[in-house]
């Protein structure tokens, strides 16, 4: 049997034909010809779904429709109206029909809203397996082939849209067969970095968008023309981007969205430097040295922000009124949201929020929080939740009824590491799991994407000897004391530093007030 129905309309006999065409289909039908018969029904059996004609004598469709409601949400009612009237529509559409279908209607109309709400699953499920084994063989074709810079954001945009797309599929089947690609496609992701991004930044070959550039190349031409809110969300991957991005669209409109490089090391105190400063960390460290930490400096090696804007704003020659905010817990978030009518009649005002960031880390030392993000879903579904409920919202919320421009972007992504590899440094080498620098490094060069020379990748020099080595894929670096032990803390935990595309390739969404 296909599945169980029960169908309430005054004129039942009329709709016999009906009734008869869905029992050939396989599916079993029970018909009542008012809406107290109905509300019985329901309540002492099974339905798979539940027709209702609006009109009847006695309770109406809307009123029948409210009572079964109450008792048993979740199952599936179509309303069936010979009225068009829009007060109709609204209250149906308020008290959670699944479907709404105007007289007459045929048979194949029935059938296409019970498959709609008894089948979706399946039938989806079906179609996205299908499509996806389709566009496999592309991607792979693809993967062959030298890609440019272009392509690989192109690549990373199409996997992930195919990894959230099987998300909503119980057949985990092809998921694990994307798994697979996605990993090819980071091996081969690292190699085109080790192969192209010092050219890029030497200007031996033509860069792609790159975050260092963004506030001079993306961001300027809207300053002092009209209002911009820059909202840098830390750890943003784009996947997580496409999961928050229907709650951004219920007050904006997208103008752009593109995928942008970030720099090396793929770490907080690099890239958002790099990001409001418009240089790369060799070139803050030489010009303003006063606001560069080194690895080796105690304390945050992101206090100077406002400070780097500063200067860049002033080298763009960009003389408006502007404030920057960093959040890092929610009160300073309800401070923001609370204060907000203070700037919001700034040309400009840049928000640092931290969130997702803290997200992962708290991921690798809370064990309650390794549980809630056992894996990539998880992770993304947890983003969601905390949108949903912090005062960043209310936030976005105020800068689209002050109808400003809305920028967001991020500093660098994140991956989930599963492979420990060894490498030996001395006693203050740093501790990121995916990037290390000083002297004397021991690793397995083939591991690794190595700079000897720091300054071909525009990065500080400690001290004489110094390199930079980065983990590439899902590796993690662990040094040879406690290697198990170590090896198995950091298993499955999401880390930043190194090269893969969740962490090199990063959101940039440009937004207009509806």
């Amino acid at each position: 049997m296909q599945g169980k129905i029960l169908w309430a309309d005054d004129e039942i006999e009329l709709l016999k034909p009906h009734i008869l065409f869905l029992e050939a289909k396989g599916y079993s039908v029970e018909a009542v010809t008012n809406g107290s018969d109905a509300i019985d029904k329901a309540f002492e059996n099974n339905y798979d779904i539940i027709f209702l004609d609006e009109n009847m004598p006695g309770l109406s469709g809307l009123e029948t429709l409210s009572r079964i409601k109450e008792k048993i949400p979740l199952v599936p009612i179509v309303m069936i109206t010979k009225s068009e009237e829009e007060y109709i529509m609204d209250e149906a559409i308020g008290s959670k029909i699944a479907d709404y279908l105007i007289k007459p209607v045929n048979p194949n109309q029935i059938l296409l809203s019970i498959k709609k709400n008894l089948e979706n699953s399946k039938l989806v499920s079906q179609k996205t397996n299908m499509s996806y084994q389709q566009e496999f063989r592309q991607l792979g074709m693809a993967l062959n082939t030298r890609m440019n810079s272009k392509e690989w954001m192109e690549m990373y945009s199409k996997l992930v849209f195919w990894e959230l797309e099987l998300e909503k599929i119980e057949d985990s089947g092809m998921r694990e067969i994307l798994e697979l690609q996605k990993k090819e496609a980071n091996q081969l992701f690292s190699d085109f970095i080790e192969d192209n991004y010092l050219d890029w930044l030497n200007g031996t070959e033509k860069a792609p968008d790159m975050l260092f550039n963004a506030i001079k190349n993306d961001i300027s031409p809207f300053l002092g023309k009209e209002k911009v809110a820059v909202l840098v969300i830390d750890n943003l991957r784009y996947d997580q981007w496409k999961m928050v991005e229907p709650i951004f669209s219920k007050y904006f409109n997208k103008e752009e969205e593109k995928i942008i490089y970030t720099i090396l090391p793929t770490a907080t105190h690099y890239a958002r430097n790099a990001f409001f400063s418009g240089l790369l960390p060799s070139e803050i460290e030489k010009k303003f040295p006063q606001f560069w930490k080194s690895e080796e400096d105690e304390g945050g090696k992101n206090m100077f922000e406002k400070e780097l804007l500063e200067t860049n704003l002033k080298r763009l020659g960009k003389n408006i009124k502007w404030s920057y905010n960093k959040i890092t817990n929610l009160e300073a978030g309800k401070r923001l949201n609370d204060q907000f009518n203070q700037i919001k009649d700034n040309d400009a005002n840049f928000i640092v929020y931290n969130f997702v960031d803290m997200l992962s880390h708290a991921r690798t030392e809370m064990e309650v929080i390794r549980e809630l993000a056992s894996d990539e879903a998880a992770y993304r579904s947890i983003t969601v939740s905390w949108l949903e409920h912090s005062p960043l919202l209310e936030i976005i919320k105020k800068i689209a009824d002050a109808g400003i421009k809305l920028i967001i972007t991020t500093d660098h992504g994140t991956i989930k590491v599963n492979n420990p590899v060894k490498i030996v440094g001395e006693r203050n080498t740093n501790s990121n799991l995916r990037y290390k620098l000083g002297r004397g490094l021991n690793y397995n060069a083939k591991e690794v994407f190595t700079v000897k020379n720091p300054q071909d990748a525009f990065l500080p020099k400690v001290r004489m000897s110094t390199e930079y080595v980065f983990a590439k894929d899902q590796d993690f670096f662990v040094y040879p004391n406690n290697y198990n032990h170590f090896a198995n803390y950091y298993q499955n935990t999401f880390q930043h530093g190194g090269i893969s595309m969740e962490e090199v390739l990063i959101p940039y969404i440009v937004m207009s007030a509806k």
